[in-house]
């Protein structure tokens, strides 16, 4: 297999990613519960995601494969609280509508599953769909771990799905207490300390 490129990127590509993500996140479980409506579900997911992602791109680390088939959102949570994103709630409500309090609840699991220590927070990973099974989302995962490794940093996620549980788990996760959606849909909270070189 040919070496994937992997590239930090910025503002201009904040559209992008966030169009690969809701791509790639259309097959989840959560997405069904979140936006019923299956005509208007990958527009809602791109605009809720470019929120997210704008906010990374001021405050923590995006990167993507050279082609961008792959994309990683990290959100260094070490020493102080970093701010919430401007204008939260405002651009939540436009982005996601009649399905607002539904994204609000998804906020509020996460928030009291959010462990404290110091960590950098794998808020998002999507590889294209047809690209998956190829090595980008490894590649993205290796990038980044470099660094938590040299700088004796933790990793924190959460899996939306058993295939995605299990890839991380190979990259070192460890499974903490599963959450779910009102639904039953199943969040896998996973937890990653720093491997000695």
């Amino acid at each position: 297999m040919s070496t994937v490129t992997v590239e930090r990127l910025d503002t201009a590509d904040t559209r992008l990613v966030a169009e690969r993500i809701a791509e790639a996140f259309l097959v989840l479980p959560a997405t069904r519960w979140l936006v019923p409506d299956e005509a208007k579900r990958e527009a809602v997911f791109a605009d809720n995601f470019e929120i997210l992602v704008d906010h990374a791109m001021r405050h923590g680390l995006v990167f993507g494969t050279a082609d961008r088939d792959g994309v990683a959102v990290w959100l260094p949570q070490v020493g102080d609280e970093s701010p919430a994103p401007v204008d939260y709630d405002d651009r939540l409500a436009a982005a996601c509508g009649e399905w607002t309090p539904r994204f609000q609840h998804l906020d509020e699991l996460f928030a009291a599953n959010h462990p404290h220590p110091d960590h950098h927070h794998l808020a998002l990973l999507a590889v294209r769909p047809g690209r998956q099974g190829q090595g980008l989302g490894t590649a993205l995962l290796r990038h980044h771990h470099a660094w938590l490794d040299a700088h004796r940093v933790p990793g924190y996620l959460e899996a939306s799905s058993e295939a995605g549980r299990d890839l991380y788990a190979r990259h070192g996760y460890r499974l903490r207490e599963v959450f779910r959606l009102p639904d039953g849909t199943p969040f896998y909270p996973m937890w990653r300390d720093p491997v000695s070189s």
